[in-house]
């Protein structure tokens, strides 16, 4: 299975909402101790434990699919995991699907044209902009301090949904893990 999480590279963008996807790669690689791989043709940080690959496409987020493609190719993966930020869900919840509609979320976007809709995704929500000319700077802004609060609870549960996901059933994972009215305290 290859594993990715969308998110944009450099100093910038890394505590951005839009770079969540990123955090939980990272929480996963530490958690499964996963080892590099090293190849620039992958346009991306690719870790690998036992059948199982982690990616962070450094393509920024509007050309995540081209890495993603490169390594599904290379590997001749079947199954593929995104995770992503989701302004349409409240910030702290976590759902479950596969295939859909990119919902204007360009990484997305990229990914179902490089390797078709047919992947299962993660979908982490950020919540909304109060208007919706503030999108950009929305996504691209770090998380707030009440949200900074929650954000390693819930990375942390997204990583223990991905590793029940390696042996269960998506139907399965989203009934035990899917977070749908969070609650910042």
């Amino acid at each position: 299975m290859l594993i990715v999480g969308l998110g944009n590279p450099g100093q910038n963008y890394e505590k951005t909402r839009h770079n969540i996807g990123f955090m939980v790669i990272d929480n996963l690689v530490k958690k499964t101790n996963s080892q590099k791989i090293s190849s620039s043709s992958f346009k991306g940080e690719l870790f690998k434990f036992s059948n199982h690959f982690l990616l962070k496409p450094l393509t920024f987020m509007n050309l995540s699919g081209e890495s993603i493609e490169a390594v599904k190719s290379f590997y001749k993966i079947d199954e593929v995991v995104v995770i992503h930020d989701d302004l349409d869900l409240p910030f702290g919840t976590i759902r479950f699907k596969r295939g859909g509609g990119h919902g204007g979320h360009n990484g997305l976007k990229s990914a179902d044209e490089k390797i078709s809709k047919e992947y299962i995704r993660i979908r982490m929500g950020i919540g909304k902009p109060e208007h919706k000319g503030e999108v950009a700077s929305f996504v691209l802004s770090p998380f707030s301090i009440d949200e900074e609060k929650y954000l390693k609870e819930w990375i942390s549960s997204a990583s223990e949904a991905v590793e029940y996901l390696l042996k269960n059933s998506l139907e399965d994972t989203s009934s035990k893990y899917t977070i749908k009215n969070f609650q910042l305290k």
